[in-house]
């Protein structure tokens, strides 16, 4: 009887443990995070929302993260709060080499930092070859607030696609297989030993 015990316990964790590992992989990009169907940039105590497009490649379609594909990419960062248009802002793309000792070698584009009274920053960069970069916006009259967001440009997401067409059915097998472990012997009478 422990040996059951012990077996609905493990099959217990394991369900949680996936419901955990589901619940995770809406994780924060780096200061990049989806909120209600927008793309918020944390910035220090700021918030923007930040939207990116590939006109080329994907029309209208919106980005949050990473970069579906080479080419001609838009990105607008709009200001959620009022504070931010009297403050200097700074956007640089960098190659992603964990580094960034040499900040001048690695940038590939650079906005130097000015106030957007407007409320809004938009740019366009083309890139030409796939990679890992990272972006970072700088705001403040020191440039005291600054987000760090990696991403990667036209790089396949085998495991994420992979995730996203696998994960569910499998956590729905994995729940009904769990209810049925646990309510199994539910409708059958204790057995009670007779001395």
């Amino acid at each position: 009887m422990k040996g059951f015990l012990c077996l609905k316990l493990t099959f217990g964790c394991a369900v949680l443990a996936v419901a955990v590992f589901l619940s995770t992989q809406a994780y924060a990009h780096g200061g990049l995070a989806m909120s209600e169907d927008m793309c918020k940039l944390t910035v220090g105590p700021y918030m923007m929302h930040f939207s990116g497009y590939q006109p080329e490649n994907t029309q209208q379609q919106q980005f949050c993260e990473d970069i579906p594909a080479t080419g001609q990419t838009i990105v607008v960062l709009d200001y959620i709060e009022q504070e931010l248009r009297a403050l200097p802002a700074e956007v640089r793309i960098i190659k992603d080499t964990g580094s960034e000792d040499n900040l001048e070698t690695i940038t590939v584009f650079h906005l130097p930092a000015k106030v957007y009274p407007n409320g809004s920053i938009d740019f366009a960069y083309t890139f030409d070859k796939p990679g890992k970069f990272v972006g970072m916006v700088t705001v403040g009259d020191k440039q005291e607030h600054i987000s760090r967001f990696p991403f990667s440009v036209g790089e396949p997401k085998v495991f994420s696609k992979f995730l996203n067409i696998y994960m569910v059915p499998v956590a729905a097998v994995v729940i009904v297989g769990a209810i049925v472990f646990f309510m199994r012997d539910r409708g059958k009478p204790s057995q009670v030993a007779s001395s």
